[in-house]
């Protein structure tokens, strides 16, 4: 457990291992919320390194997350009225590889990390997936991908089955969604794309992807605080599995501020 907090720490102060180290060995606040007693050394940064790679590999930080998640559910923080569904881009650690290698070239050094396209511009590194609670704001699913991986991919995973409502855009929609949400009783609030046969959408169509880009706007909010507080924007380490742990972990301080929030004094 003083190591699992630890990692916490370091997502809520956006700190590096080496630096995670330093303050471990100086700060007596930082050692008291950890667990670490006066008489005990604490770690330093391959001790700390690797136990983030272990604890992922082994589903700890996972583990951690859905067990924080549930204690919430069971404070009646998270409503269930709807789960909303969007992706955010992480950029990878190092610069990206040159341009005229083209879209398919990954660095050296960083080889999960990947090239994508979002508004006619190239984006080269990785994807935060989650699943957010509507009205409450807190997350409830996460996944951490390279760039190059569809949102709809993994877009089933993040669907926690208990909601009253699926809110996404078009990227997400497939009809074999469409279907598996109708027969578990979901409401279907998924944005219609225009296909290549269709010149324009219809006016209901429109004015319902309108409607559910409101509902879903909030998500936006959790994107901006996770980079804006904790450093999201860029990925800290260079193999998705260490930035998925730092990502897990990040949100669950999230969560955790989010839900003091809601909770009140």
């Amino acid at each position: 457990m003083p190591m699992l907090k630890a990692l916490y720490l370091q997502a809520a102060y956006d700190l590096g291992d080496k630096e995670m180290e330093e303050v471990l060995a100086d700060r007596l606040s930082f050692r008291r919320f950890c667990g670490f007693s006066l008489e005990e050394g604490t770690p330093d940064e391959t001790t700390i390194w690797r136990f983030r790679e272990a604890a992922m590999a082994a589903g700890v930080v996972e583990a951690a997350f859905a067990e924080i998640d549930r204690q919430l559910e069971m404070k009646g923080l998270i409503l269930k009225k709807g789960t909303m569904l969007d992706a955010t881009l992480v950029a990878a650690k190092h610069a990206p590889p040159a341009r005229a290698a083209g879209l398919g070239a990954t660095h050296p050094k960083e080889p999960d990390a990947s090239w994508t396209k979002k508004g006619g511009k190239a984006y080269f590194g990785y994807k935060a997936h989650v699943g957010v609670d509507q009205g409450s704001g807190l997350v409830r699913s996460i996944d951490f991908t390279s760039a190059k991986i569809n949102d709809s991919e993994v877009a089933d995973g993040l669907i926690c089955g208990d909601e009253a409502a699926v809110y996404a855009d078009k990227a997400y929609e497939k009809k074999e969604r469409r279907a598996r949400l109708k027969a578990a009783g979901i409401k279907d609030r998924i944005m219609h794309r225009r296909h290549k046969h269709i010149a324009q959408l219809p006016r209901w169509q429109e004015k319902r992807n309108g409607l559910i880009a409101r509902r879903r706007a909030p998500v936006e909010a959790v994107f901006s605080a996770a980079k804006r507080l904790y450093g999201l924007a860029r990925a800290r380490y260079t193999s998705l599995l260490r930035n998925a742990a730092r990502t897990m972990a990040v949100f669950t301080v999230y969560n955790l501020r989010r839900a003091s929030l809601l909770a009140g004094p």
